[in-house]
């Protein structure tokens, strides 16, 4: 059985979410002197890396990037973590990043770490929100909204052959 695929972002349109994104997230942290950009393992660091990337070619802000690790399938089960010193993210405003926002669950689980550190704000930062949230999240930043059945697959492929496809 072959599973169709349907071609939602190319990465000339990805490349341009990206950057639009980039600019919202200067926007609302103008008077930042760093801003935190913290990804979750995997697809969600991939997008962080080329957000933060962009929000350094296009200020001359800081960008500190963050890896959040945490076992998606059970996270409740295991350490969230993140890959830097505390003082790092200590009163500063955190953009977590994930590549789909489903259910919530997974950015619910990755703000943990960030909740025993006094930090000024924590925002959410989207590729694709497919609004089928069980979860209270609500991304600040999202690159699409697409409006999706629960059943459907959300493929986000960063890199090389950089696209979004609904399986």
């Amino acid at each position: 059985m072959t599973t169709e695929k349907t071609l939602i972002l190319d990465a000339l349109q990805v490349k341009q979410k990206i950057r639009r994104m980039a600019f919202e997230i200067l926007e609302n942290n103008f008077k930042e002197k760093i801003i935190v950009i913290a990804g979750i393992d995997g697809q969600g660091y991939t997008l962080a890396k080329l957000l933060a990337k962009e929000v350094a070619a296009v200020s001359v802000t800081n960008v500190k990037l963050v890896k959040v690790t945490l076992d998606k399938e059970a996270p409740q089960l295991n350490a969230v973590s993140f890959d830097c010193d505390t003082k790092d993210v200590k009163k500063k405003s955190i953009v977590l990043v994930d590549d789909v926002l489903n259910t919530g669950r997974t950015l619910a689980y990755a703000m943990k770490p960030f909740l025993d550190v006094e930090i000024k704000k924590l925002e959410v930062a989207v590729l694709i929100n497919r609004s089928h949230s069980a979860f209270p999240i609500a991304p600040r930043y999202s690159g699409y909204e697409l409006a999706t059945t629960i059943t459907d697959h959300v493929e986000v492929v960063l890199g090389k052959e950089t696209a979004v496809y609904l399986k």
